[in-house]
């Protein structure tokens, strides 16, 4: 069976290697290294592809402590797509490089469970017993020195340590939530709108899909959530799986194709940039292209549906708090979601929101990057932290499962304790007239 595409050589060409990418770079900003920054990996794409360099070691290792944030797609001048090069090549990688027995055990594990609700719920279980403790072994002392790593990424000591460390509350009517499978809008119907449950969301942050519901049935739309629906494939993509990906994204434009709406609302960064790229995903498959690019075409963030619908219905409620809103990165460079969070959040009467230095600087947390590179992700989730201390807010507000862990972690480290929320649901609390931080 052949393998997976390479890079495109022409997106590759597109790259001038003038340098814009740099400043932006999360890894580059940390070690100063040509070869951890966009345009030195795409200068190793093409070497590789002309036959100059091998895929050894060394080489995987530099995109292996790539994020895969997207924030030179925002700054490149030439519109290089560094995402599709990013997910390529990651692709050639697992298909072709032999990784080390523990770095490959621990990857499979990961591909394995968290893609699968059903299974993640069962690893989760003793999360309910014991996670409370190992949290609060894992309080201090959690970030890594400033210094360029060496070998694939720590230990799986280091490893396992990191999982326990960002593992989230773990609540027995989380496990077990169902979200009803179609809530009908209040008042006359404005759309109709699939929610996309996700993995991580539906588990541990359940009351973030309850608020994505209210919220928008509120604002006209009946709200369907089918049962059977699956991950979105964001993952797999991101670590170098595309088969996997692909999978995941048949079944779900099966799924949602079935439900005949007219938007499918994503409340995941993540999810929502995958879900958005499903149409290029399978570009190559004749019975699949263009029914993923149907479906691709009706994904929406629900902060930029919101903004879609145009005038609010529901009253907003006044909520002092000063919060820091926090752009997740396949949000803000992925889709291109910035200002209608911001927007929809200043429209709370009393909320004062405030943009911490380096807004544009990945968190760490970049998919499964937190689990298989813990130092320069805990190092970024500090530097994160900092940034949003010198504000001194209330609670923070961000729109992705996995930077709510990563920067609740890093602050936890800190000395911190904010509490963070996804922006829906701060909306959903002014509708309702309550405080998130009491209710």
């Amino acid at each position: 069976m052949p393998g997976p595409e390479r890079p495109s050589p022409a997106l590759i060409d597109k790259c001038v290697h003038c340098g814009f990418c740099l400043p932006t770079c999360p890894t580059y900003l940390l070690w100063g290294e040509e070869m951890d920054s966009p345009r030195g990996r795409i200068y190793l794409m093409k070497a590789e592809l002309d036959g100059r360099v091998g895929m050894g070691p060394s080489f995987v290792e530099h995109f292996d402590r790539c994020l895969g944030c997207l924030a030179c797609v925002t700054a490149c001048p030439s519109g290089v797509q560094y995402g599709p090069l990013i997910e390529k090549e990651r692709a050639q990688i697992e298909h072709r490089h032999t990784r080390g027995p523990g770095d490959r055990l621990f990857r499979t594990l990961l591909m394995a469970i968290l893609p699968y609700p059903g299974r993640m719920r069962l690893a989760m279980l003793p999360l309910l017993i014991v996670g409370p403790l190992l949290r609060a072994l894992t309080r201090t002392g959690s970030e890594a020195p400033a210094t360029r790593p060496e070998g694939t990424g720590g230990s799986i000591g280091r490893r396992i340590a990191a999982a326990v460390r960002l593992a989230p509350r773990v609540t027995w009517s989380g496990l077990v939530d169902r979200l009803a499978e179609r809530t009908p809008a209040v008042g006359s119907e404005r759309r109709t709108v699939a929610l996309l449950a996700g993995c991580v969301q539906r588990l541990t942050f359940a009351k973030v899909n309850h608020a994505t519901v209210r919220v928008l049935a509120a604002e006209g739309c009946t709200v369907h959530v089918p049962a059977d629906q699956g991950c979105c494939g964001a993952l797999p993509l991101h670590a170098g799986h595309i088969e996997q990906a692909r999978a995941l994204a048949r079944h779900n434009i099966e799924v949602f194709e079935r439900t005949g709406v007219d938007r499918i609302a994503v409340n995941a960064a993540g999810c929502g940039s995958a879900m958005k790229e499903y149409g290029e995903l399978l570009a190559d498959d004749p019975a699949w292209a263009d029914r993923a690019k149907a479906i691709a075409e009706k994904v929406r963030d629900v902060t930029e549906l919101l903004a879609e619908l145009g005038e609010q219905r529901a009253v907003r409620r006044p909520l002092a708090a000063r919060v820091v809103y926090h752009d997740a990165c396949h949000l803000a460079h992925g889709q291109g979601v910035r200002t209608q969070p911001r927007a929809l959040l200043q429209g709370i009467p009393g909320l004062e929101l405030l943009t911490p230095a380096e807004s544009e600087i990945c968190c760490g947390s970049a998919g499964i990057y937190n689990l298989v590179q813990p130092d320069p992700a805990a190092q970024l989730g500090a530097r994160k932290v900092r940034h949003i201390a010198a504000l001194s807010p209330d609670m923070i507000a961000t729109a992705n499962p996995g930077c709510t862990l990563q920067i609740a972690a890093a602050a936890r480290g800190l000395g911190h304790d904010w509490p963070i929320f996804h922006p829906i649901e701060l909306i959903d609390a002014s509708i309702h007239g309550v405080d998130p931080r009491t209710s």
